[in-house]
């Protein structure tokens, strides 16, 4: 545990600090019909199934040095899927495991999978929607990483943006509790941290608009990203700009922005367009 980058705090017994991240995404397209809405939920559910969402977050879980106890994933009907990840900060001998642990290997032809959390997991939820009035389809991603320990969630904030289409990002980070060092001081905090953005490639932070807001005394971090570039044939589904007329490029770049702004804000944007 650092004290500062020269000098080490020895500590009484194990570090109980808990650092969870929670980490939403969100990827937004122009569906222009019911049938392109249908299919591109489709093409979400495919491209972000339970599997490779399993392995993006066996990777995020080797990047902070930490070791899979058990995997538990399912996909959903119509659409959507969950994955979690119980976690170890060392890696446990197979002799001491529960045998409930599969340690990420799954099982085939399983008729249920029940999982469990500890102190540390990683877990992802997929929730693909969309908007009947404004053909306007958005793919949200949760991720929520907890730990203890030395490690922390925020080393892998840089796989996880460029895992995924991310126009819109809201990151949650926050340290909980206290651990001890041997004079029995009370450390709440175990590394530097100003903000969120202190743990992102400039590269990355300078394709976003950001926001933060920050609790620093009671050591909560908080940080919305809107991507910045807009080339509209990356938000078009089944369609290409060339094909549209110019009133409609502009129309449905309004309508995209607004979904965007509306999402980054928290917050809804009255129409004055309408009567």
């Amino acid at each position: 545990m650092e004290k500062n980058k020269s000098e080490k705090i020895t500590l009484y017994g194990f570090n109980n600090l808990t650092k969870t991240l929670s980490f939403n995404i969100y990827d937004i397209c122009y569906t222009k019909t019911e049938a392109d809405r249908n299919a591109y939920i489709e093409y979400i559910d495919e491209q972000y199934n339970s599997e490779r969402l399993t392995k993006i977050l066996t990777e995020v879980t080797h990047m902070i040095g930490a070791s899979v106890l058990n995997i538990a994933k399912q996909d959903y009907d119509p659409q959507g899927a969950s994955v979690t990840l119980l976690i170890s900060e060392e890696e446990v001998p197979v002799y001491v495991l529960d045998p409930s642990c599969n340690q990420g290997q799954i099982m085939p032809r399983r008729d249920s999978v029940v999982g469990h959390l500890d102190k540390s997991h990683v877990t992802v939820h997929t929730y693909p929607e969309s908007h009947p009035d404004n053909n306007i389809s958005t793919f949200r991603v949760d991720i929520d990483v907890s730990t203890c320990g030395m490690i922390s969630p925020i080393k892998a904030l840089d796989y996880l943006i460029k895992s995924f289409d991310s126009d819109v990002i809201t990151i949650d980070y926050r340290v909980r509790g206290f651990t001890r060092d041997v004079d029995g001081t009370k450390h709440y905090l175990d590394h530097n941290i100003n903000s969120i953005q202190d743990y992102i490639q400039y590269d990355l932070l300078k394709r976003y608009n950001l926001i933060d807001v920050n609790l620093h005394h009671s050591n909560i971090f908080h940080t919305k990203m809107m991507l910045q570039d807009f080339n509209l044939d990356n938000y078009l589904f089944n369609l290409d700009s060339k094909d549209l007329s110019e009133e409609d490029r502009y129309e449905i770049k309004q309508r995209l922005n607004r979904e965007m702004v509306e999402i980054f804000y928290g917050m809804n944007i009255p129409d004055l367009t309408r009567d």
